[in-house]
């Protein structure tokens, strides 16, 4: 009986349980989505943690985008079957650590011969600090930056952007960019491209002197309505009925702003470091990224993503392994060349595997020199909901001209509800 049930516990381990000795085994599931250069960075990244742990298999799981991994992740944690770990943005993991499904890995970070918290941009690091705690590890930071054409700049007669530029610069250059040759309200050339979202608006309120939300030890509501963030608010709701300078929502569905800039048909576009490997395929003109323009002072929005672990895998010793190597300088320098990531190492980030002379953006210093002024949305439960509420909102107030007084009391009806619900 003693040895029936001795069998019986072994095998309850199941295939993927490390084993006691310290040394990990069997396999580790890990989810994550991206474009097939991101996704190929991450099977070179697998392939060389294999060489160096051959007792462990690392089994990569895609999703096709960022709402089938939430919705995936979603399903998997109810049926008590998720994968080992996971990738997913500070901005959407706090609905799963709410839930208590993620473990903690503060305490493994501590314990690590590999690095220590002291290690990564502590920007990064609080994103990812649940009720206090170190939930998951960073593995990237990037801010939103200004992509730009060279070649329709220097046509065009217009300065490149320069550290320090303006909001009303910005606005400038991109009446000069546009080009609609027949006045039919649909240019041939754009001068910008910005989403209406939460996360493009945020980093001009703030840099108006405005808060986006309220902060009074625990957010509660938007805080949109002070004279400093309507302003902001107003100024970037202008840009598409008033200056005329971003494309049409019927030209965007069209074609989106990354393809339009692309193919040369838009001179500026806001986005994160998720652009980069694209645009390293242009072959028809030159490109380069520049910080934001600032209204009062300079500010920037903290884009980036963090390995979780979950709480029920059967396997967390390997998955961790896995985690500690990817994340270190063996693979966070594979990632990094990709040209996907700004790594959350210092170390990798300060590199050339991030900082390669040879490679574009020939200004990806930018990337690192902003990491000071960047600042985040609320880590919190609701915030994925919030962003939903928010986004049908922002488009309509953006697209149909409507002010940003309105804009901010719709804003409160829709939302205020929903960060009521709110833990984290």
């Amino acid at each position: 009986m003693a040895a029936l049930c001795a069998l019986v516990l072994a095998g309850c381990g199941g295939e993927g349980a490390s084993k006691d000795d310290g040394n990990p085994s069997g396999e580790v599931s890990f989810m994550v989505f991206g474009d097939p250069e991101e996704i190929q960075a991450y099977r070179d990244v697998i392939a060389a943690y294999e060489n160096e742990q051959p007792d462990v298999q690392v089994k990569l799981i895609e999703a096709s985008d960022r709402d089938d991994l939430i919705a995936r992740l979603s399903t998997s944690f109810a049926g008590g079957a998720p994968p080992d770990l996971f990738l997913l943005n500070y901005r959407f993991y706090g609905q799963f650590a709410a839930r208590g499904v993620l473990e903690p890995v503060e305490e493994r970070v501590d314990g690590s011969d590999v690095f220590q918290q002291e290690d990564f941009y502590e920007e990064a690091m609080d994103a990812f600090r649940f009720d206090g705690t170190l939930t998951c590890l960073p593995q990237n930071i990037s801010s939103l930056v200004v992509y730009y054409n060279k070649d329709l700049f220097k046509e065009a007669g217009v300065p490149e952007p320069k550290a320090g530029w303006r909001w009303d610069d910005m606005v400038a250059a991109a009446k000069k960019l546009t080009k609609d040759s027949n006045s039919d309200g649909k240019a041939e050339v754009y001068g910008l491209g910005v989403e209406p979202s939460l996360i493009r608006i945020a980093p001009f309120v703030w840099s108006n002197g405005g808060d986006l939300v309220a902060d009074d030890g625990k957010q509660t509501h938007f805080a949109l309505d002070t004279p400093e963030a309507e302003e902001a608010l107003e100024r970037f709701l202008q840009l598409r009925v008033v200056e005329k300078v971003v494309p049409s929502e019927e030209e965007v569905k069209a074609e989106d702003d990354e393809t339009r800039f692309q193919n040369g048909r838009m001179a500026m576009v806001l986005s994160s470091r998720r652009s980069t490997p694209t645009f390293r395929t242009i072959q028809d003109f030159d490109w380069d990224v520049a910080a934001l323009p600032q209204h009062r002072e300079q500010a920037g929005i903290l884009h980036s993503d963090a390995y979780c672990l979950t709480k029920a895998s059967e396997n967390r010793d390997a998955a961790w392994s896995f985690m500690e190597f990817a994340l270190g300088p063996e693979g966070a320098p594979i990632v990094a060349k990709s040209g996907r990531t700004v790594p959350s190492l210092k170390s990798v980030a300060e590199s050339d595997a991030f900082l390669d002379p040879t490679a574009k953006p020939a200004n990806s210093q930018v990337f690192l020199d902003t990491i000071p002024v960047i600042r985040q949305v609320p880590s919190m439960s609701t915030w994925p909901e919030i962003e939903d509420a928010a986004e049908p909102i922002l488009e309509e107030g953006f697209y149909r001209g409507e002010g940003a007084p309105a804009i901010v009391g719709e804003l409160r009806a829709a939302t205020d509800s929903i960060f009521a619900r709110a833990e984290g």
